[in-house]
């Protein structure tokens, strides 16, 4: 395993991350949770991700109980959550002053830790000031409880105007940022965040490498396995994406090329999505170890991606209409 770091901060993370989405939505119990989380430890793994709003709030507390049964030293994991889906109620959720205070009090409460290292504004609040959730963040830092913030799927011109104000009142301003990024999905983390690489020195934490296990290639010729996520309840959705001719056409031509290299679907593209220097750390999302063991393979095929297959993958999604034009 690799580390990067964050961005310019001086944190360093592991090239590919654990995250709980995938793993708490399938509703795994505690004694599968530290079996997969361990399988990734034991990998190099020291970043965990997490939020709030998975499971509501339940994500957390199987992760805090992994991680307390576990026993690892807390200097030697990083582990972050995300505010804004906090409850039902109106101020529990957003990004207003109270409700990231009292969100992140509560995700600390059900992770059973004093503080967690990376807190994000999970998605953007167009009903609060910015400079209220600047300040928001910056109280949360001071008072010890977390180290950095960030945000995720913000737009870029938001994403400076908070630097901005930050650096306008001597506060800290936005390390990181998590957005989705995978070979079917490129438009803003490639070309409007280029900015903020340049300019703010922003890291990011990618997540659906996979495109929600498009990627795989399991869903090729239109099927859907028995257990597979597309069969979750609340996740028929994914059929109807799945089912996309242009979608599928991108696939199998992307899936020809792995196996001209010899490697599965989804390792080529795990690894495709670490050849972006901009990429500090993927977050990767499995249910079962086999599933950790096959993204893992992904870093022995990272090498491998000459500027020849770069452009092979390149010439393979020419006609594909990205799908950037969602969140």
């Amino acid at each position: 395993m690799n580390y990067r770091h964050l961005g310019k901060s001086g944190l360093k993370v592991s090239e590919l991350s654990f995250g709980s989405w995938v793993t708490y939505h399938n509703q795994v119990d505690i004694e599968h949770a530290k079996q997969l989380m361990t399988a990734a430890w034991d990998r190099g793994v020291n970043f965990f991700d997490n939020a709030e709003g998975y499971a509501n709030g339940q994500s957390e507390k199987i992760m805090g109980q992994a991680l307390r049964e576990l026993g690892w030293p807390r200097e030697q994991y990083v582990v972050s959550t995300k505010i804004f889906w906090g409850g039902k109620t109106p101020n529990e959720t957003g990004l207003s002053f109270k409700h990231i205070v009292e969100g992140v009090d509560r995700s600390l409460r059900n992770f059973g830790l004093d503080h967690v290292d990376l807190v994000f504004a999970h998605r953007p609040d167009p009903e609060t000031p910015i400079e209220e959730t600047v300040r928001a963040f910056n109280h949360v830092i001071n008072q010890g409880k977390a180290f950095y913030w960030g945000t995720s799927e913000w737009p870029a011109e938001a994403i400076l105007k908070a630097a901005k104000i930050a650096k306008k009142h001597h506060l800290i301003g936005p390390t990181m940022e998590q957005p989705e990024y995978n070979l079917l999905h490129r438009t803003r983390f490639e070309q409007e965040y280029d900015i903020l690489y340049r300019k703010l020195g922003l890291g990011t934490t990618t997540w659906s490498p996979l495109k929600s296990g498009m990627l795989t290639g399991k869903y090729r010729g239109g099927s859907f396995p028995e257990g597979s996520r597309a069969n979750l309840p609340g996740m028929e959705w994914l059929k109807e994406m799945f089912s996309d001719s242009n979608r599928t056409q991108a696939v199998e031509n992307l899936a020809q090329i792995a196996d001209d290299l010899g490697v599965s679907l989804a390792q080529m593209s795990l690894a495709w999505v670490l050849k972006n220097p901009n990429v500090s750390t993927v977050i990767t999302g499995a249910s079962k170890i086999s599933q950790l063991e096959e993204n893992f393979k992904a870093l022995d095929v990272v090498p491998m991606l000459s500027d020849e297959v770069m452009t092979r993958i390149e010439e393979a999604l020419v006609n594909y209409p990205d799908d950037q034009k969602v969140n």
